[in-house]
């Protein structure tokens, strides 16, 4: 019998999770801590605390001793894993395991989004960025930031949004419905917006990326009644996603699927544009975890 056990993990901006897995990869034990998981937030430091917290719980479900651990093969997909050094340096801890590998978390998005099979895979969510491996080649582009990249994504998404609805209220475009929603959101007044902007989590603590995304929602309900702002809106970003398609076809990509909430929501329209080369994750990035430690380790 194979008493090897494999662990996967998703660790994200707010929260981590883990599961457990025997050697078919069946679920052992499964569980979730809310707290900060990205490697670029304290050193680390509050992703660490996030795996050996969860490692205790999915151990102690699952009814395991301790010296079981010792024959557990881990990868950690994790927020802030773009930089090689963040990722080094997070796989250098003290972790109990047999061995871990610490991808960035898009690699744990892809392998789950294909079943572990060639192809690439789109996250449009609150960030963005592109993934695809193709006959043994690593493509990777986008997932840079809010500041500086992530250009199909919901919190750009929604600051344009923002952005225009400014502009309409002081009469320097036209308004729509959706612009006039927006803001009433901050009872019509641009100081707020602009307040809200830089001190929206407290002095000097300016709107993160996730509250940009919460307006996603509100563009999907005018965009049903044509807003005219909302089809244009629609436009800025069926651009943004048109050249990470292209620069995917061009690197032999025959698959690319679509991870992440606002991918989703926007998945018919993206398969009505670009054809049966889009699809629908198989699976999440909690299995694609376990996809990818069971081919890096089968063997060890």
């Amino acid at each position: 019998m194979d008493d090897k056990l494999y662990l996967g993990v998703d660790g994200g901006g707010t929260r981590c999770r883990m599961r457990l897995a025997d050697a078919g990869l069946e679920t052992l034990a499964e569980a979730v801590v809310e707290q900060k998981s990205n490697l670029q937030v304290d050193d680390g430091e509050s992703a660490y605390a996030a795996v050996t917290e969860l490692t205790q719980k999915v151990f102690g479900e699952a009814g395991l001793e301790p010296g079981d651990v010792g024959h557990t093969f881990a990868c950690l997909g994790m927020a802030g894993g773009r930089l090689e050094s963040a990722r080094a340096a997070f796989e250098a801890r003290d972790f109990p395991f047999a061995a871990v590998k610490v991808f960035d978390d898009i690699d744990i998005a892809r392998a789950g989004a294909l079943g572990g099979a060639d192809g690439a895979a789109l996250i449009i969510g609150t960030g963005s960025a592109g993934l695809g491996i193709m006959d043994g080649e690593r493509h990777q582009v986008g997932g840079w930031g809010f500041h500086v990249g992530d250009t199909m994504s919901g919190a750009i998404f929604g600051r344009e949004l923002v952005r225009l609805s400014l502009l309409a209220h002081e009469g320097l475009r036209a308004a729509s419905p959706l612009t006039v929603a927006v803001m009433e959101r901050f009872s019509s007044d641009p100081d707020q917006v602009m307040a809200w902007s830089f001190n929206a989590h407290g002095p000097d603590e300016p709107a993160r990326p996730a509250d940009y995304g919460d307006l996603v929602p509100l563009f999907f309900e005018y965009l049903e009644a044509y807003d005219p702002v909302a089809l244009e809106l629609l436009e800025f970003e069926l651009a943004a996603i048109d050249q990470y398609v292209d620069w995917f076809k061009a690197r032999g990509a025959e698959t690319i699927a679509i991870v992440g909430g606002f991918g989703r929501r926007l998945l018919p329209r993206l398969i009505e544009r670009y054809g049966p080369i889009v699809a629908a994750p198989k699976t999440s990035p909690l299995d694609g975890a376990l996809i990818l430690a069971r081919q890096l380790f089968a063997d060890s």
